[in-house]
């Protein structure tokens, strides 16, 4: 194969075709990226808004692909990114590189089996049993049957049976009746749909690919489970890896409610002995009745009364596996695939059981609580004014599983516009299983109760800070209330109305409100819609897209909303230039998995606040403010109403986490500024 022009020629081959520009921050990227593939050293990039930070990873990723034949897997945390790189990003830089590579790239989209229609059980008759909350609900269920029916619709028309292409979407609970996970998939050759089905050809394409975007929690499934799900490949890169630690977390947390216990006894109910099915029920009776009468939180051991209860919990599951899978080897060929297809997913519904049970009798195993691999917590969730109690377990750390299982596998690339917490990359690297680049970070490097790695192993990996086309210091403000009380337990003070209200006045609507709870948001709505003579919209008023097209659409209008807004907001233009922050975001002090990582870190001599709850509430900082400068072009304010942030002493820490906009604390500068830009935008 002839030799491929170097990456510096491809991008700009790729701007000039794509019709932008160079930007300096991209081309250093481009460089970086392609370095550490040729090196093999991991690399994590900071590279702000405007970058063109998807260019500099797919170029130098393309090139790799064609020229080695090697897949490069890109992994985002969001839909809409992994929607932007597939459907316009992709396909026009491949079509502009297909003469300097001397093929056309391939590519394709892959995600969790759950994500793609199951053509066997759209087309056979195992419903799911409704859920507790619903069992009474007429409108529920019908509301169900209606989405189910347009589904079966839909599959006769869908070419990829991908949920996310099903426009308007449907709820999770009808989606589960026409999908399956692993676990529950009869396999190709067992199923009688195999050869046409969606995720076995999403899977067959992704294998002929140059590079296959997926996201980060397929991504840790095939790193933790051992199951190749995956293409072969040699490069990773993690787009939003900012988010990378809580999707690999929400992947490794198993849970353990009555209500799924009694849902697996159903799906047992036609497959098995009537005897092994009441012991199930009966299991489910007992857990529901020990939890309901302890309270919702951490557990540092098990309970009086709940070793007992999971040993039931787990032999009946153990039982009714072995009565359905009697020679310990999964499912059985014999009958319809219809009977197949019921009894996988039973014993998919009864292996989560038993191994929930095992997972949460062991947890305590160890004596020192600073070697336990796992978190236990008791939740008690409200649905439909129905209390759900589920027992939680979650990875202390996943550092260790990252460092084993993805660093120790590929070059890994993880790029976003926040990954300096407090001036360092180390906050994050140290999350992920990497080594900390600062000798003085020997404290932190326990966070999440992960040892840290030394120096001496032999993973080694670069940082660098490709910066920001935009001049944060001339195009933004950066605002915080130091006359204002410190926020209190009881909502919102008075004096936080009265200063959202006059900020909102001065820049005539143009405001995305970012509150700390649902209860704020919600609160601060009530109060400034009788306030103002400008629309207020709130999260929870209709779908979270639909409000923001309708916050963007009109310049008067003000968004308010909680964490989903902080980081899934691009609006740039005059529609946008007012970002409130009620309160510096700092995990809630009865966050059971936050504080037992806290806790660890401590036990080590650590840090645990600034490790854990600092870095947490600098990240989430970080990415609200981001949501102000959206173009070259905008200008505007992020108000901080919190003034700990001027005050206490780790308030340099977080601002140093933030963009460099220019400070103050003088309210009449900013009202004036506000009002400039007001009368500029007229």
């Amino acid at each position: 194969m002839p030799e491929l022009p170097p990456v510096p020629e491809l991008l700009a081959t790729a701007v000039r075709a794509l019709g932008g520009k160079e930007r300096v921050g991209q081309v250093t990227m481009a460089a970086a990226v392609d370095h550490a593939i040729d090196t093999k050293e991991h690399l994590a990039v900071q590279a702000g808004t405007g970058t063109g930070k998807s260019l500099a990873y797919l170029v130098p990723s393309l090139r790799h692909a064609v020229r080695t034949g090697r897949t490069v897997v890109v992994s985002t945390a969001t839909i809409a990114l992994q929607r932007q790189l597939v459907d316009r990003d992709l396909p026009r830089l491949a079509e502009a590189l297909s003469k300097p590579l001397g093929r056309e790239a391939k590519f394709a989209i892959l995600k969790g089996r759950n994500n793609y229609l199951c053509l066997n059980k759209i087309n056979s008759v195992i419903p799911d049993e409704p859920a507790e909350a619903e069992l009474f609900d007429a409108f529920a269920i019908s509301r169900l049957g209606r989405e189910v029916q347009r589904l079966n619709e839909w599959a006769s028309n869908t070419e990829t049976g991908d949920r996310d292409e099903l426009a308007p979407g449907v709820t999770d609970r009808a989606w589960r009746q026409v999908s399956v996970s692993s676990r529950e998939c009869l396999g190709k050759s067992r199923c009688p749909f195999g050869q046409d089905c969606f995720a076995e050809l999403a899977r067959a394409e992704s294998a002929q690919a140059d590079v296959v975007v997926t996201n980060h929690a397929l991504l840790a499934i095939d790193a933790i489970s051992g199951i190749q799900v995956l293409p072969e490949h040699d490069v990773v890169v993690i787009d939003e890896a900012h988010e990378l630690v809580d999707r690999v977390t929400g992947v490794a947390t198993a849970e353990l409610a009555a209500s799924a216990i009694s849902a697996a006894a159903r799906r047992c109910a036609k497959l098995i002995d009537q005897q092994e099915v009441d012991r199930l029920e009966e299991a489910a009776e007992a857990w529901h009745a020990v939890l309901d009468e302890l309270p919702a939180a951490r557990w540092d051991a098990l309970p009086d009364g709940i070793a007992p209860v999971l040993a039931l919990v787990r032999d009946a599951a153990w039982n009714a596996r072995t009565a359905l899978a009697p020679q310990g080897g999964g499912t059985t060929a014999q009958g319809d695939p219809e009977s197949a297809a019921a009894r996988t997913q039973a014993l998919a519904a009864i292996d989560e059981v038993h191994d929930s049970a095992v997972r949460a009798a062991t947890a305590f195993d160890e004596s020192d609580p600073a070697k336990r691999h796992d978190v236990i917590w008791l939740a008690a969730d409200e649905i439909r004014g129905v209390t759900r109690r589920t027992l939680r377990m979650a990875p202390l750390s996943v550092g260790g599983l990252l460092r084993s299982r993805l660093f120790g596998t590929a070059t890994v690339v993880l790029t976003s516009a926040t990954l300096q917490i407090g001036g360092s990359f180390d906050g994050l690297a140290i999350t992920w299983g990497l080594p900390a680049q600062s000798a003085n970070r020997s404290d932190t490097a326990t966070a999440n109760g992960a040892q840290a790695p030394s120096d001496a192993e032999t993973v080694r990996w670069s940082s660098l800070d490709v910066g920001s086309p935009f001049d944060h210091a001339k195009s933004g403000i950066l605002y915080v209330a130091k006359h204002l009380p410190a926020p209190g337990r009881d909502g919102l003070a008075p004096a936080y109305l009265d200063e959202i209200e006059r900020l909102i006045g001065a820049a005539g609507g143009r405001t995305l409100g970012l509150f700390s709870s649902m209860r704020a948001a919600r609160a601060a709505t009530d109060a400034l819609r009788e306030r103002l003579n400008t629309p207020v919209l709130c999260q929870g008023d209709d779908a979270t897209g639909a409000l923001v097209r309708k916050f963007a659409d009109d310049p008067e209008t003000s968004l308010f909303g909680t964490l989903s807004l902080w980081q899934g907001v691009d609006v740039p233009g005059p529609s946008l230039s007012l970002v409130i922050l009620d309160r510096i975001p700092f995990p809630r002090p009865d966050d059971p998995l936050l504080t037992a990582r806290q806790r660890a870190v401590e036990s080590r001599g650590g840090n645990g606040f600034m490790t854990v709850a600092a870095n947490h509430a600098a990240l989430l900082l970080a990415q609200g403010t981001g949501r102000l400068l959206r173009s070259v072009d905008d200008r505007g304010v992020v108000a901080i109403l919190d003034s700990r942030l001027a005050t206490a002493r780790y308030g340099g820490y977080l601002r140093a986490s933030l963009p460099p906009y220019w400070e103050t604390s003088d309210p009449e500068v900013v009202t004036k500024a506000l009002r400039r830009l007001t009368a500029a935008s007229a």
